[in-house]
């Protein structure tokens, strides 16, 4: 599907699948989105010395770009290992012109968002000191085949259940959950009724959050 790149209302931006009338995020702001989600509500909450990350999915690698800005502001005593998924990888026209190191003052983040993006599928690098990323190609219902270390923070960035319901049914949370440990924190953007009770049913305590701009609310749940 063809893909063209667009400016959301913070001046960060985004892709826009026109056959699905679907961006890759909230035409509200990409980069405030993503820092909201998946660093105010998921990373910032995590305390443990050693971080297993995994992302569904990379999309244009904007989730792991502020995960790694959040770490570099820390005293970086502590690993994160990033698992992210992914089965249509963007190309190298649109990593150039998404351009996302431009909207951080850490000058450190060009190299990084350009390490990112030229990591080889299927290894685990190390990005900068301490932060992992394992990039896997594969469709998300591949995961219960993937062998990870248990998960203790899982960012959950499908697509809309509009253009992609199964993606927001059970068996894929159930997918995940599997690949969880107890305590884990699974955050969303979603705030559906439908997924907070597919959440319930498979032992999670649900929680919901003010969302980002332009949006209610969003989703946190932790694996009990």
């Amino acid at each position: 599907m063809e893909r063209e790149i667009k400016t959301t209302n913070d001046g960060s931006k985004t892709l826009f699948i026109s056959e699905l009338n679907e961006n890759y995020h909230s035409h509200h702001g990409a980069l405030q989105e993503a820092e909201h989600v998946f660093i105010k509500n998921g990373l910032n909450l995590i305390n443990d010395y050693e971080i297993n990350i995994l992302e569904l999915g990379f999309g244009t690698g904007l989730n792991v770009l502020v995960t790694i800005n959040e770490y570099l502001k820390t005293d970086k005593n502590h690993i994160i290992n990033y698992f992210t998924l992914e089965k249509y990888p963007i190309n190298e026209a649109e990593i150039e012109n998404l351009a996302y190191f431009e909207l951080f003052d850490n000058l450190e983040l060009k190299n990084i968002y350009q390490k990112i993006h030229q990591s080889e599928w299927g290894k685990s690098i190390e990005i900068t000191k301490g932060f992992y990323l394992h990039k896997i190609q594969c469709d998300f219902f591949d995961l219960k085949n993937i062998d990870l270390p248990k998960i203790n923070l899982v960012y959950y960035d499908c697509f809309g259940a509009r253009v992609q319901p199964d993606l927001w049914e059970k068996p894929l949370f159930e997918m995940v959950s599997d690949k969880m440990n107890v305590n884990g924190l699974l955050t969303t953007y979603s705030s559906k009724g439908s997924v907070r009770r597919v959440l319930q049913d498979l032992n999670f305590k649900v929680e919901k959050k003010q969302g980002p701009p332009g949006k209610r609310e969003m989703i946190n749940a932790i694996k009990l």
